[in-house]
């Protein structure tokens, strides 16, 4: 087991060891960031759900409630999403005004065709021209604040756009950009490229690189800072379901293999019934809380004994009686199973990727770009 040298700075703020929670829609919100961080004895980094700009400036009361952060929280990280300059400087301007966070991540790294098809998320990298005026826009209305990027390869093998992307953001005064080691058309399937966030460490130099793509393990994420050289890591779906991955991060940044936790059943539906409880005390509705919490679901049992009836059961459940009264039933003395390790959540692979018309014929031309590229709602 090694340590990392040195802690990660993400403009005043010190992330150490240096592990950051990767926005995931519909997951990252202040429940399940309060979990992770409850694991992470609040070290690391624990980013927002992807907020979409226009919905921010225009006060949609569902972005408003994501942007919410518990006082415990620090710093208070949100990402943004955005294609048009303009919107993407009035949601950063705001955030500074009104105080409502200590750190801007960007996402250029959503995959999901109802993005894409407009010219947004792990599309827009590809038009350099409008990518540099979003970054000019936010680094200037953020202030003291600093601002981050998320982006992936690019949008297939053909048209890769990290390199340049990487060049562009430090030129325009990003603090750090992570890597999803995956291309557009990859979407979740196949293997991560750890070896594009090792060129993109050497491309870009003057600020950390964090590699995203393939922790399912603390083990892992030793492994791609070791391998490439990246200044820290990004976790999104190995933590799907097991929030404690973050207990172990920390443990195997600090040297303390011994300190890994495999939780019991019993454990897990512990863990299962506060997220769920959580959920409802963040919603102000119960069963709308569990409701919410029933995706979570396959991913905290995975590799355990239930069955596919009690999985059914589960599946349904709408109140935090009746999900307890579920759970009683397991075998809940099980250790921890082999097989709950390793991948989890979405592995779509080798999607056709949807762009808008023309899109590929010019990477300076900001035009294509649809104005209703920013959907009204978070998403990706």
């Amino acid at each position: 087991m090694t340590t990392l040298p040195t802690p990660l700075a993400i403009g005043p703020h010190t992330v150490q060891p240096p592990v950051v929670l990767a926005p995931m829609a519909g997951i990252t919100n202040a429940p399940f960031r309060t979990l992770c961080r409850e694991f992470s004895g609040g070290k690391g980094l624990f980013v927002s759900e992807m907020i979409t700009t226009r919905a921010l400036v225009e006060r949609n009361e569902k972005t408003m409630q994501l942007i919410h952060f518990d006082a415990t929280e620090k710093p208070r990280s949100i990402q943004l999403y955005g294609v048009d300059p303009a919107t993407v400087g009035k949601a950063v301007r705001m955030i500074v005004e009104e105080d409502r966070a200590d750190h801007i991540d960007l996402n250029f790294g959503c995959p999901v065709p109802k993005v894409t098809r407009k010219g947004g998320g792990s599309a827009l990298p590809y038009k350099r021209n409008l990518l540099r005026a979003i970054l000019r826009e936010a680094v200037a209305g953020a202030g003291e604040l600093p601002v981050t990027m998320k982006m992936r390869k690019g949008i297939d093998d053909d048209h890769l756009t990290y390199l340049d992307a990487g060049r562009i953001a430090v030129e325009e005064g990003v603090t750090a950009i992570a890597l999803h080691g995956r291309t557009t058309a990859q979407h979740y399937g196949g293997t991560a490229d750890w070896e594009a966030i090792a060129r993109l460490k050497e491309h870009v130099p003057e600020i950390p690189v964090l590699g995203n793509g393939d922790i399912w393990c603390a083990e892992d994420a030793l492994r791609m800072v070791r391998e490439t050289g990246c200044d820290g890591v990004v976790v999104g779906r190995g933590c799907l379901g097991r929030p404690w991955l973050f207990n172990d991060l920390v443990a195997a940044f600090e040297g303390r293999p011994q300190d890994f936790h495999e939780p019991t059943l019993r454990e897990v539906a512990a863990t299962m019934h506060r997220h769920a409880q959580l959920l409802g005390e963040w919603i102000g509705d119960e069963a709308r809380g569990v409701i919410d919490f029933r995706k979570h679901v396959a991913w905290y049992l995975k590799g355990f004994a239930v069955g596919s009836e009690m999985r059914k059961k589960l599946a349904v459940t709408s109140s935090l009686a009746e999900l307890d009264a579920h759970l009683s039933e397991l075998d809940l003395d099980q250790a921890w199973p082999d097989s709950a390790d390793g991948p989890r959540g979405r592995t779509s692979g080798n999607n056709r990727v949807v762009l808008p018309e023309g899109w590929l014929k010019d990477p300076y031309d900001c035009a294509g770009v649809s104005e209703d590229a920013e959907l009204d709602t978070s998403g990706g």
